[in-house]
């Protein structure tokens, strides 16, 4: 039986569409109400160690989408109680959906990292997934407001990937999870997409211009700290654009390609797409 965890997240919904119909997987989650009728689901809540040893019962393959941001403490005690249960359920094999190896430089790195490490020091198999950050991420954090995106990337680029293809590597390796045991992929777009080149998609797919006027981490700071975000949101987000600015995030290639058998989606088709679905 596979388990996978964050079904309502907008990775894991996309990977539970793809797993649906399967009559070996169940969705795990605190609000198995949520879950669409017709897909079964228990009670999974990271924070609540007698729902993950219930609901890890007769598991042998957990597909652990991690447990959104918080403080690095709230994450990894999230993570290591549900490996630990996992563990103690018998679960043979582990897939952890983390990030890539890029993204070291990022403000919420360290909690992924120390999953990685409790997975290779545990005592079930496991493979890791490195997820890129995402072209629907870069199209929020970089918006065209008025015809100008200002977002603080400076001349840097991102290797972003489209969340689709992450979806459907999750749900390749986890159903055939022990082809892929012991394995670390790197999942990262082919092509690193940079202010400009956002700019010039929003143009052809608005029909008006759009330019790219970088502004400062300063001021992005302090616009998002205006938004009332918690506190440890903001580092995120500002630590996201000093690392594209600073040319951390634009390495490309990796194990996309390979595992999809095909090219994947452009990341700038894919922000062009979603603007014209919003317009």
């Amino acid at each position: 039986m596979i388990l996978m965890t964050g079904a309502t997240g907008a990775l894991g919904r996309l990977v539970a569409v793809r797993l649906a119909g399967r009559d070996d997987v169940v969705i795990g989650s605190r609000t198995p109400e949520a879950v669409p009728a017709g897909t079964p689901a228990r009670l999974v809540d990271f924070d609540d160690p007698a729902s993950l040893a219930e609901g890890l019962a007769g598991v042998d393959t957990l597909l652990l989408i991690s447990a959104g941001y918080g403080e690095d403490d709230v994450v990894i005690a999230r993570h290591g109680a549900a490996i630990e249960a996992a563990e103690k359920a018998g679960v043979s094999h582990i897939v952890y959906t983390g990030l890539s190896a890029a993204g070291d430089h990022l403000a919420y790195a360290l909690a992924h990292r120390w999953t990685e490490h409790r997975l290779r020091e545990g005592a079930a198999n496991w493979t890791v997934l490195r997820n890129g950050l995402y072209a629907e991420l870069l199209a929020t954090l970089a918006p065209a407001v008025d015809g100008r995106i200002t977002a603080p990337l400076g001349a840097g680029r991102l290797a972003a990937v489209a969340r689709e293809d992450l979806a459907d590597v999750a749900a390749l390796v986890v159903t055939d999870a022990s082809a892929h045991a012991g394995r670390t992929y790197e999942l990262v777009g082919e092509e690193a997409v940079g202010g400009a080149e956002l700019a010039a998609a929003l143009t052809g797919a608005t029909g008006g211009t759009v330019s790219y006027e970088p502004g400062t981490l300063a001021g992005a700071r302090e616009a998002f700290t205006s938004l009332g975000l918690a506190s440890f949101q903001v580092p995120m987000l500002v630590s996201t654009y000093s690392s594209i600015a600073n040319g951390f995030m634009d390495a490309t290639g990796g194990d996309l390609r390979a595992l999809l058998g095909r090219a994947p989606r452009s990341a700038l088709e894919v922000i062009a797409a979603g603007l014209r679905e919003q317009g």
